[in-house]
């Protein structure tokens, strides 16, 4: 199994569309009171401040501030009242960017996803961003936290590891639908709902 390590600070420093496909691969690391849970980023989509669909369009808000902070910070919100989504923040300060962590591939803590998502199967888990927020215990108590050190952590592999990647419009919205901004590691069995990938 890979080796991961936290990344240099530069490494959020890029813009949500680079730094959207480079998170594939790498691990999401949560400490929680009862114990460690990680999984292997495998589906992202990238959010810009020029981009209709971003929160970040009308500008920085008391919910949205940290997408305007140096990148490396997470970045949760609450969608249809009850599901939170983890983002990703990047780029420079001020820029209004993150990227959205659509799924994972369960590694770590196995037993306390499926007790926290109240089921027993495994493809089920983290296969969307509720999900995996609720698998991994990820609130909005956690907006605006580093990524670096903390009880929640973005790791990279220590080695290179070999996938295709595919690139297919965003899932799930309605403004700028069409742009190609989701990127998933191809034909993974672990990604958010149907997709003709293509890489």
């Amino acid at each position: 199994m890979n080796e991961y390590v936290s990344p240099p600070e530069e490494f959020f420093l890029e813009d949500a569309v680079t730094l959207a496909p480079a998170l594939l691969g790498c691990l999401l690391r949560r400490d929680t009171p009862d114990g460690l849970i990680t999984g292997i980023i495998v589906e992202t989509e990238s959010y810009t401040e020029n981009d209709p669909a971003s929160h970040a369009f009308g500008g920085r808000t008391d919910r949205n501030w940290p997408m305007f902070e140096k990148g490396g910070m997470a970045y949760v919100y609450l969608i249809y009242g009850m599901h939170n989504c983890f983002n990703v923040t990047s780029g420079t300060e001020g820029r209004g960017e993150a990227v959205l962590i659509r799924a994972l591939q369960p590694v770590e803590g196995i037993g306390l996803m499926k007790k926290n998502r109240m089921v027993s199967g495994m493809r089920d888990l983290c296969s969307g961003p509720g999900k995996l927020c609720q698998a991994l215990s990820i609130d909005r108590n956690l907006s605006g936290v580093s990524l670096m050190n903390g009880e929640i952590q973005i790791q990279i592999p220590c080695s290179a590891v070999e996938f295709n990647i595919a690139i297919t419009k965003r899932i799930g919205i309605t403004k700028a639908a069409g742009l190609p901004r989701r990127f998933l590691i191809n034909n993974s069995k672990w990604i958010s709902g149907k997709t003709d990938q293509s890489g």
